[in-house]
């Protein structure tokens, strides 16, 4: 039977007696069904954790969203730091090349790795999910705790705190737990984590962001807990990725992300060498 909701939307388009079949070949005809493809780049290269961000963004997307995950080809395990940092970028905008054909992307690394040239890059709008995560926790909250894994991590995150203008609403704690942990069980990876968050919230924190792509799992468990929001950049970057590609808005070309000169590049990273520009 023909749900009521479709043939009033068309109603003037369908013929009393109209089959399912023909309502999808009228469908098919005159409307642009296709849906919004977004590309979620986990810039390490541990599948588990792919995953694991895939199942995450799939929850929260709409109907008409679908979320291809994949993992980086290239670089480390896990992203710790700036030299893990550093190596984990030319394995992100070869996922970017990749997929041509994307509305929209996220890279999936909370220290929002390679964001910039991802950016440049990509012909379609890129969200880290830091920015995307701290964007969502202002909306909700005036006082903000970002907890990451290990104590190495708060500088490089304070850093981003600062770049994106939360430096007075958000602090940067750790739970002192390995990337890899956090997937590993028997490793008390998820009692340190509720530690630390029992503390921020001590503190004076009203809202918290996970501070790792690898904890995207966890959001609505840890706020039933705690009775906090809780939000996951993964999931906060999937909606406003959606929205960009729904307002059909994309990178800015004029100035900072101007697509690269055409030039060589030398040795083993030749092959990303831009060969046009626009």
């Amino acid at each position: 039977m023909v749900p009521f909701r479709v043939a009033a939307a068309y109603g003037s388009r369908l013929k009393a007696g109209t089959t399912d079949d023909k309502v999808c070949a009228a469908l098919d005809t005159h409307y642009d069904v296709s849906m919004t493809k977004i590309l979620i780049v986990n810039p390490n290269t541990t599948t588990s954790m792919t995953e694991t961000i895939g199942a995450a963004a799939r929850a929260v997307a709409a109907s008409g969203t679908e979320i291809i995950a994949v993992t980086s080809s290239m670089g480390p395990v896990s992203i710790e730091g700036y030299y893990d940092e550093a190596f984990a970028v030319p394995g992100l905008i070869q996922a970017l090349i990749n997929a041509p054909d994307a509305d929209a992307a996220i890279v999936a690394c909370f220290d929002d790795t390679g964001l910039d040239a991802a950016r440049t890059a990509a012909r379609f709008p890129v969200v880290g999910i830091c920015e995307a995560a701290l964007v969502t926790g202002g909306q909700i909250a005036k006082r903000i705790a970002v907890v990451t894994t290990l104590p190495r991590s708060i500088v490089p995150l304070e850093e981003l705190v600062r770049r994106y203008g939360f430096a007075e609403r958000a602090q940067v704690t750790a739970c002192d737990v390995a990337v890899l942990d956090l997937d590993k069980p028997g490793s008390g990876a998820e009692a340190k984590l509720e530690a630390e968050i029992a503390r921020a919230l001590d503190k004076g924190a009203e809202a918290i962001v996970l501070g790792c792509a690898g904890m995207a799992d966890l959001p609505q468990k840890l706020s039933r807990k705690f009775g906090v929001p809780v939000i996951d950049g993964v999931a906060a970057a999937v909606k406003q990725a959606e929205a960009l590609a729904g307002l059909k808005l994309t990178t800015s070309r004029r100035g900072s992300y101007a697509s690269p000169g055409v030039k060589n590049y030398t040795g083993i990273l030749a092959p990303f060498a831009p060969k046009t520009s626009s």
